[in-house]
């Protein structure tokens, strides 16, 4: 597996910095990981986003969700795709309430939200805590701790795993997830305090912690938020963690 980092911005896009976005390929299949401000910028700089054959939303808050709205407009009103998108729909698997979400965010008034449906372009498919196939990666997402229903994702391709937080607090959840992953790529929005709000965020302590715990190859931080100091993060995680840790960059791709 390959992953791209399209964003990696924490809460809020930085300077010239989009917030989260990943596309994750394997044996030719291109699976979009969130899809947050910024991103589908990103995304076009990469490749075509009709290329996309599935998308996994971990929860919705706008740092992971926004572009929705700009490629549903891609989707619907591009004067020459190379197929027709409302034949083949793209897959999306996100939380339950994906599909309202989605549309009031698209619709402009509230006359568009009463008629808004974006299932013309979208297959929806909720997130269960369960497993499922996408293409040829297996994908297991597990409930994480944050305040909207949020889930972590462990991606498996040809005995390789990449296991991702999403959004999460600490939970015990996270051991199971990331359990002997291969790359774990961990959100780490702040460094680490004892006044620090419990089921929101991780540290960079925590992050450490979590990949020592799980017995990890790989520790990948993101999600930083563009006030925190990222070389304070890195330096936590490394404290905690005595594999190889790193702040990812947008624009990167790593092999997993």
């Amino acid at each position: 597996m390959r992953l791209s980092i399209l964003g990696c911005s924490g809460s809020i896009p930085g300077p010239n910095s989009a917030a989260s976005g990943y596309v994750v390929e394997a044996d030719g299949f291109v699976l979009g990981l969130e899809l947050g401000n910024g991103t589908l910028a990103q995304l076009q700089a990469l490749r075509d986003p009709f290329d996309l054959d599935a998308l996994v939303l971990s929860h919705l808050h706008p740092d992971h969700c926004a572009d929705m709205s700009a490629l549903t407009v891609l989707r619907r009103y591009h004067p020459a795709p190379p197929y027709d998108p409302a034949r083949r729909r793209l897959p999306v698997h996100a939380p339950a309430q994906a599909p309202a979400r989605l549309a009031n965010a698209f619709a402009a008034d509230e006359d568009e939200r009463s008629g808004a449906d974006l299932s013309d372009v979208y297959d929806f498919h909720s997130l269960d805590g369960g497993t499922r196939s996408l293409g040829p990666i297996d994908v297991v997402t597990v409930p994480m701790a944050h305040p909207t229903p949020a889930f972590g994702v462990r991606l498996s391709h040809g005995g390789r795993t990449l296991a991702y937080t999403g959004d999460t607090g600490p939970c015990d959840e996270l051991d199971a997830l990331a359990g002997g992953a291969d790359v774990l790529l961990a959100e780490a929005s702040w460094t680490d305090a004892p006044d620090r709000p419990a089921g929101v965020h991780l540290s960079g302590t925590q992050a450490g912690e979590l990949a020592a715990r799980a017995g990890v190859g790989r520790l990948l931080l993101t999600h930083i938020a563009p006030w925190t100091d990222a070389a304070a993060v890195l330096a936590e995680a490394r404290s905690a963690f005595g594999g190889e840790v790193a702040v990812v960059a947008q624009g990167e791709a790593y092999d997993i």
